[in-house]
């Protein structure tokens, strides 16, 4: 009896043993790798942007300008006394996003841009406008890139027509290159850049 309590005893030590050595050895596997991968990164980033954009386009400025015709939405809005207009909304947070210096950027462009400001720039966002242009926006783009020396992940999302409001500023306005934009079409992407090395 003495000796089936020590061999159970024993037992339990060698496997108490080995399963710390593992979950040890997990722990050392799971610090060298990182946590996030870029592409998860940059795909939950978008889900909180597109999310956001879209309520404040169309519980706020469709509801607002266009159903209720209680305020208009305008490009010199603060002229104006408007409301900014989604795509200026957008550039707005991303600009204060790239003032804090967290890593990561983030822009609206468009192959069919009003402001020139917002026409791709770099071979890879022009693939990837093309791209997701192409697939009607039923998929993202993902490439990397190397700009000023540093390498970058970068990721374009399809920026979609929700609301008669969007193409139709994007339609009637004096600088538009295309005049035929419709609710569902691809009118851009959303660009987000995160760093594959410290910057």
């Amino acid at each position: 009896m003495k000796n089936i309590r020590t061999i159970i005893a024993s037992a339990l030590l060698t496997a108490g043993v080995t399963v710390a050595l593992a979950s040890t050895a997990r722990a050392a596997d799971i610090k060298d790798q990182p946590l996030i991968t870029p592409k998860l990164m940059t795909d939950a980033l978008h889900a909180v942007m597109d999310s956001d954009r879209a309520v404040y386009t169309k519980n706020v400025v469709n509801r607002l300008a266009n159903q209720e015709k209680v305020i208009t939405a305008t490009e010199h809005w603060q002229d104006d006394k408007s409301l900014p207009l989604p795509a200026q909304m957008f550039r707005m947070g991303a600009e204060m996003v790239a003032a804090k210096n967290k890593g990561f950027t983030y822009s609206l462009l468009s192959k069919w841009p009003i402001n020139p400001q917002n026409a791709p720039k770099t071979e890879v966002e022009v693939a990837g406008l093309d791209f997701v242009a192409a697939n009607e926006g039923t998929e993202p783009f993902y490439s990397e890139e190397t700009l000023g020396g540093k390498k970058y992940f970068t990721a374009i999302y399809a920026d979609v027509g929700v609301v008669t409001a969007c193409v139709k500023c994007h339609n009637e306005h004096a600088d538009t290159p295309k005049t035929d934009f419709k609710i569902g079409d691809v009118m851009g992407g959303v660009v987000i850049r995160v760093p594959l090395e410290s910057l």
